[in-house]
């Protein structure tokens, strides 16, 4: 590796504090360019798909569970709004649970969640919990269940 591959190949991104290094990667030089076409046409179909394209057609239904971190994407009014009205009641219901106004009979209120996934669907929860909880500090406890892992189950 030389320093103007490294200059190159490298990007940061200050208002996010995120770096990616791509410069130790043994691509080709000119491999970028090459794959500028795909490249395009790989966000087009991402466009098509944020759209409302049909992904499925098996299924014949879109996919839009990217839309639940951007409603305002959603093809139609209905999808928008049944996705905001959704996600407000979740964050009433995780108020409610914080504050003991919904906790379980003995007790004041949740102290622990258990997360059950299916063939590596708690993943991606696990991921978030690793990267923004606070053991100790967090109102709740995090444990994991997924069949991806059996020996995890025994932990």
């Amino acid at each position: 590796m030389s320093w103007s591959r490294f200059k190159k190949h490298f990007c940061h991104h200050a208002e996010l504090g995120v770096s990616l290094d791509i410069s130790r990667i043994p691509f080709p030089d000119d491999y970028l360019e090459r794959m500028e076409p795909a490249m395009q046409r790989a966000f087009a179909a991402m466009r098509e798909l944020e759209g409302g394209a049909i992904a499925n057609p098996d299924e014949n239904r879109m996919v839009g569970h990217y839309w639940l971190r951007a409603p305002q994407l959603a093809p139609a009014t209905g999808l928008r709004t049944e996705i905001t009205t959704t996600l407000e009641r979740i964050k009433q219901f995780t108020a409610a649970v914080h504050a003991g106004s919904v906790a379980p009979a003995p007790k004041a209120r949740f102290k622990h969640l258990l997360v059950v996934g299916i063939g590596g669907s708690a993943l991606g929860p696990q991921l978030v919990n690793h990267a923004l909880g606070h053991p100790g500090t967090d109102r709740m406890s995090v444990s994991f269940l997924d069949n991806t892992d059996p020996d995890g189950i025994d932990y």
